[in-house]
């Protein structure tokens, strides 16, 4: 599990229900009606921007941020660099065994599978950084619905507390309503500001922090693919690999 983020959304939750606790009822602020208007409300009108394909791809990369660990493109880039020089000493019979290995890796597997199909290197490259770019563009749709409800929560909290105050301010003649009413106004304000703010902009950034991680392992698989198609010294893919990884991600293979 992605253990930052599981205590970040857990931790934040914990926090507000202590402080709730230590206020005194706690169960004044659970309202069903305020939690149905800023809950549901926020994901109908979410659902108005996308299609609902793109809603279920979503809650799948939620479940994914959540519940997955991010891949460490340090160990990737030495693995595929060690790939690199095996491949080189043993020819294609080797890469036909090494695809059957790489269940983990299914880009490097189709890169390996073009390169035995007698795809040209330049080729290659070319349709698995064509790959990155769409697997990029889904994750960026999924960060824009996530953003996109962290921006709607509040107004639905705003919508369900004018619907408190209009009923408070109708049934003024009966005090046994007001508290209910009241409850309604300030508790849809209450759910749509933590929704927004601890749930999903935070969630959006980690989806697209977590993306931007996956584009540049892809990368390294690409270039990866497409230097022992050209069946390069592997020194020489260590340096490509290093030029889009960040200073402190950079690999010594062979040092």
């Amino acid at each position: 599990m992605d253990l930052a983020t599981i205590l970040g959304l857990g931790g934040g939750v914990l926090l507000v229900l202590i402080s709730v606790m230590l206020g005194g009822n706690a169960v004044a602020f659970l309202n069903l009606p305020s939690l149905l208007i800023v809950l549901g409300g926020t994901i109908t009108v979410t659902m108005i921007s996308y299609s609902i394909p793109e809603m279920l791809n979503t809650q799948r990369l939620i479940l994914q941020t959540l519940f997955t660990a991010r891949d460490d493109v340090q160990q990737i880039a030495r693995e595929v660099i060690a790939i690199s020089e095996r491949a080189r000493r043993q020819g294609e019979k080797d890469i036909e065994r090494l695809i059957k290995t790489l269940a983990d890796k299914p880009m490097l597997a189709r890169g390996f599978t073009m390169i035995l199909d007698g795809i040209p290197a330049a080729d290659v490259e070319q349709i698995l950084r064509q790959e990155v770019s769409a697997m990029v563009n889904r994750h960026n749709r999924s960060a824009g619905i996530l953003r996109r409800a962290a921006e709607v929560a509040p107004a639905m909290g705003l919508i369900g507390t004018l619907v408190g105050l209009v009923q408070l301010l109708g049934n003024l003649q009966q005090p046994d309503t007001i508290g209910p009413a009241m409850a309604l106004a300030l508790l849809t304000t209450l759910y749509g500001t933590v929704l927004s703010n601890m749930v999903f902009a935070p969630l959006a950034s980690k989806l697209e922090r977590n993306s931007a991680n996956e584009a540049m392992i892809l990368q390294v698989y690409a270039l990866g693919a497409a230097s022992i198609s050209r069946q390069e010294n592997p020194r020489r893919l260590e340096m490509l690999i290093n030029s889009i990884l960040p200073p402190a991600k950079r690999v010594r293979y062979f040092d």
